[in-house]
């Protein structure tokens, strides 16, 4: 009974905290009596107590690390501040235990000498606009340079750029120029669009103008042609007129001196009249041949 329960005791004891549960997402490093022996993913494994050792624990997740701002000088000797995101995530956890002491530290480390060289090949207005470019050398710099930690740099990101106080005024002051400048572009170009406008809106006025008036020379010309053929058609049916009813001589000579009074009172100075009434009656005549040419 006695060793029964001894050694549930020595199971309780000995056994039972040597039984580990690695989780998803990470792995255990074990050493076997002092030096390295194997690595636990996830699931259930069994330690050999006072044989086996864990030495770390390592997380396989993708973690970030905000560094702090670091003095930088541009290839225009202009020092300015700067900080930088590291992305990484832990690909083989041997080598992160056993390649470097301290890899946060190093990574910064590596972080502040890389920068500084890129930087340093650079001009202010270049590190201000080539963000991209930084990002992506300091990436390829890093990855290369960290892999025999065991260390995949994903993402580098540049968050600040704090350039010397003198030089942000200037930098304002250059800002408000450009755009005080784009503005009287802007307003110039306005201007001489409305201008345009309203030359083109005058020049279509004067033409529909002229056109009216050429519709309306058109109209006026062609009602008054409409009105002579009218009055020579009205004149051309009242000489068929007389010549159907019949109309002799006596007539003719009646429509001539007619003829004659609407002349008399017409705004002449001068009338001519023939010398005897005789040539009343050739007037009559004329019209009689003029009638049978009509026929």
């Amino acid at each position: 009974m006695a060793f029964l329960i001894t050694l549930l005791i020595l199971v309780v004891v000995i056994v039972i905290p040597n039984v580990k549960v690695v989780s998803q997402s990470e792995c255990y490093i074990i050493e076997r009596l002092g030096s390295y022996y194997t690595t636990w993913g996830n699931g259930l494994h069994f330690k050999i107590p006072f044989i086996d050792h864990i030495s770390g624990k390592v997380s396989l997740k993708e973690k970030v690390k905000d560094f702090a701002p670091q003095p930088v000088i541009t290839k225009d000797n202009v020092t300015m501040q700067i900080d930088t995101v590291v992305y990484f995530q832990i690909t083989d956890a041997k080598l992160y235990t056993y390649g470097v002491e301290n890899p946060i530290s190093a990574i910064e480390n590596l972080t502040a000498t890389t920068l500084r060289n890129i930087i340093g090949e650079l001009e202010l207005d270049q590190t201000l606009t080539s963000r991209d470019i930084i990002n992506s050398k300091m990436r390829s710099i890093l990855d290369e340079a960290t892999d025999p930690w065991g260390i995949k740099i994903n993402r580098v990101e540049v968050k600040n750029i704090l350039p010397p106080r003198d030089i942000q005024d200037a930098m304002e002051k250059q800002m408000r120029a450009e755009r005080e400048r784009r503005e009287k572009i802007l307003q110039a170009e306005g201007e001489k669009k409305s201008s345009i406008l309203i030359a083109e809106g005058e020049k279509e006025s004067s033409i529909l103008k002229a056109e009216a008036a050429k519709q309306s020379q058109i109209r006026q010309a062609e009602g008054e042609a409409a009105a002579i053929l009218q009055l020579n058609q009205a004149k051309a049916d009242a000489i068929k007129m007389l010549k159907e009813a019949g109309a002799d001589k006596s007539v003719l000579t009646l429509r001539s001196f007619e003829t004659l009074e609407k002349v008399a009172n017409g705004q002449a100075t001068k009338i001519i009249v023939p010398s005897d009434l005789q040539n009343i009656a050739t007037i009559g005549t004329t019209i009689e041949e003029i009638m049978k040419d009509k026929k």
